[in-house]
């Protein structure tokens, strides 16, 4: 009996980031893995990864490939930046398919001297090379050899077992060309991994790992989004917020304007997640800024998820209310992720939040809009269980969160495409009202989770010097509803404040931002002298 290496099935690195967080530290040494999925699905390129990771550790690395030429392979190893110098590759031609005359022969090949030789020369090259990973590109050339499922299953048992006695760890590539053996593979393979595409109706294609099984070893089961980008592979492992808790102080972001802090109870809270809901041109964008600026002048990092909007808009709106984020983006305080519905999935989502977060120490995240990723999902139940796992990972890393959500309509009855009223701390609501021939802004906060708060409706206002609330509106009706009515005294209502003196934004911030001393840019792109949108 063959007495068991050292390090024996234990987790050896793929290569691929995020694969060995999804493993558990990673493939297991010294066995055979099986990888399948659609030709186009990447399981070249993991391979290649495999073996270039092996090579920077010192490792002899062997790509047996009966699929692709060398010179394609060396090809895409270009392609992505790498160099296989080191790397053994191995072109293995079946007799049969040789063009070669002295390797052809008078007779007609019978399958099973076909077969044999195929395999005894892949057996040869591997006692040459004596490697200690193996990429073996790909198993439908042997199915093809073959002809038939039992002599299939024998030979993958014959390369496994010359694989396990040589302690090489391998990788078995397998294009499903036939979905009938696929359990026959499965059965005798240590590990298996499954790549996928799918195609949306309109945007790009997303691509999604599944581990099927991976023996005596725990590891992250379900879909796990990933990108195949110039690099190689970069998987998404699936955010599961049971797994990350870290320890933080509770604390309290204040924005600086009493009134509005006074609505919130002080401010929001350090681990809550905080909704501000309401129709277009509301100021929600604006209210999640003025938070978002506080903690940034207190030398907090800060992370910006726009799908709504494109950066240069984004720096230009946020000057016209007073909000100079510009500085705070070159210094690397903040950071601002602008996403386009079509060609983001959630777990790249997931991953950029989780990169601010964990690597840039990003405290205060805001995500503008949710309709925007609902976009880029595929259905309403995968948006809310996916930003039910983000918000209780962020609320465990003591990230102020800020989801805006904008309903559809802008006066009258108006719903939300999505509740997720549920997994907010906090609520605050923004609705426009009608009062003296103007229309104003009524804010709102119907719900916080971690403290007290007003159950009033104060005005409130966006200008050139950034936000302002005023008293309490108490004759005032049907804000609920969406119809809203004031029948107060008008001088319960704000009046317009004069320019700064001295001026906030200079005359070249202005020119910068597009703006004009008598025509500021107002919250969305709003025109006008007070910032109405």
């Amino acid at each position: 009996m063959q007495t068991p290496v050292v390090g024996d099935a234990a987790p050896i690195p793929t290569g691929v980031p995020g694969l060995d967080e999804i493993l558990h530290g990673g493939y297991a040494a010294q066995r055979a893995h099986l990888i399948e999925g659609r030709p186009g699905s990447g399981k070249t390129t993991l391979g290649l990864q495999f073996l270039l990771d092996g090579l920077k550790r010192g490792e002899r690395g062997l790509y047996i490939t009966l699929s692709e030429s060398r010179r394609e392979l060396l090809s895409v190893a270009e392609r992505h930046g790498w160099s296989l110098d080191g790397v053994e590759i191995y072109e293995l031609v079946p007799p049969e398919l040789s063009l070669d005359s002295e390797q052809q022969q008078s007779l007609i090949h019978s399958s099973d001297l076909e077969l044999g030789e195929t395999v005894r020369m892949a057996l040869a090259e591997i006692e040459r090379v004596n490697p200690v990973r193996v990429v073996f590109d790909s198993l439908s050339e042997i199915r093809l050899l073959s002809q038939g499922s039992l002599r299939y299953r024998r030979q993958v048992l014959a390369l496994k077992s010359y694989f396990l006695l040589n302690n090489a760890t391998v990788l078995m590539l397998d294009d499903l060309s036939s979905e009938d053996d696929d359990l026959n593979l499965h059965s005798i393979s240590h590990a298996v991994l499954r790549l996928e595409q799918v195609t949306p109706t309109y945007g790009a294609g997303r691509r999604r790992l599944h581990v099927i099984k991976m023996r005596g070893t725990p590891y992250e089961s379900g879909y796990h989004d990933f990108v195949l980008r110039r690099g190689g592979v970069r998987i998404f492992p699936r955010l599961v917020a049971a797994d990350h808790h870290t320890a933080f102080t509770f604390g309290t972001v204040a924005c600086g304007v009493p009134e509005l802090d006074a609505v919130l109870g002080g401010g929001l809270d350090r681990g809550t997640t905080n909704l501000i809901i309401g129709p277009s041109g509301a100021g929600k964008s604006t209210l999640a800024l003025g938070y978002l600026m506080a903690a940034l002048e207190a030398g907090e990092h800060g992370l910006i998820i726009s799908f709504d909007e494109t950066t240069g808009i984004l720096l230009r709106r946020a000057l016209g209310v007073g909000f100079d984020i510009g500085p705070h983006v070159e210094s690397g305080l903040l950071r601002i992720e602008q996403m386009d519905p079509a060609d983001v999935s959630a777990g790249d989502f997931a991953g950029r939040i989780r990169d601010a977060v964990e690597t840039d120490q990003a405290r205060v995240v805001v995500i503008d809009s949710l309709t925007g990723y609902m976009s880029a999902m595929s259905g309403q139940p995968h948006l809310v269980l996916q930003m039910h796992e983000m918000t209780t990972y962020l609320n465990q890393q003591g990230v102020v969160t800020i989801l805006v959500l904008a309903q559809h309509g802008m006066v009258g009855r108006m719903e939300a495409p999505v509740d997720l009223t549920y997994v907010s701390d906090t609520v605050v609501m923004l609705r426009f009202f009608e009062a003296g021939g103007r229309v104003r802004r009524a804010l709102s906060v119907l719900k916080k989770r971690t403290g007290p708060h007003e159950d009033t409706i104060r005005e409130f206002r966006i200008d050139a010097q950034g936000l302002r609330v005023g008293s309490v509106l108490r004759q005032f009706r049907g804000v609920l509803t969406g119809v809203p009515t004031f029948e107060g005294d008008r001088a319960d209502l704000l009046d317009d404040r004069p320019d700064p003196s001295p001026r906030i934004i200079d005359q070249e911030s202005r020119q910068q931002a597009g703006t004009g001393p008598d025509n500021l840019t107002g919250p969305h792109g709003a025109t006008g002298p007070h910032g109405a949108a």
